[in-house]
């Protein structure tokens, strides 16, 4: 189990019309995800950060312990930072209100895509995470991946038509 700080990039502020690649950890690793109710709470607060602070939500993939995320600034002001801060706090809130346990650990990670990634490619790989696990035969199969811009389909059939 990652225990360190990893931090954020410090000669980069966050800001503008960038995609990232976002995992956050469930509070001691924790089989957090597995019941609908608790990945749609979280989804839900998820969204809410993504709509008020400017993001697209490209592509989600909830594991037992862990959440990725593909995000996408919609304006130049969009900050990834306060929607990271914000999308944690809100889903950590709604969480601990419900269940009364805590959701998240206290750092999480990221990775800024590069000009010449394919924003579809990074989704399809973020979805058929359950799929390199072995918890399903078809993406498809798997209740806890989505997209706020595609169907899962639309996702895996966009890359294998390239």
């Amino acid at each position: 189990m990652f225990t360190g700080t990893p931090g954020h990039l410090k000669s980069f502020d966050y800001t503008g019309l960038y995609r990232y690649s976002l995992t956050f950890c469930a509070n001691q690793r924790t089989e957090t995800f597995v019941e609908p109710s608790r990945v749609g709470i979280v989804l839900k607060q998820i969204l809410r950060a993504a709509a008020d602070e400017e993001f697209e939500v490209i592509a989600y993939c909830f594991m037992p312990d862990h959440l990725h995320l593909l995000v996408e600034a919609k304006t130049d002001a969009s900050n990834a930072l306060r929607f990271i801060s914000r999308a944690k706090q809100f889903s950590g809130y709604h969480y601990k209100r419900t269940f009364g346990r805590l959701l998240w650990q206290r750092y999480g990670f990221e990775r800024v895509l590069r000009n010449d990634e394919q924003t579809l490619v990074v989704a399809r790989y973020i979805l058929e995470n359950p799929l390199r696990k072995g918890m399903v035969v078809r993406v498809a199969d798997y209740p806890f991946v989505g997209s706020t811009l595609y169907t899962v389909s639309e996702i895996l059939e966009a890359i294998q038509s390239s």
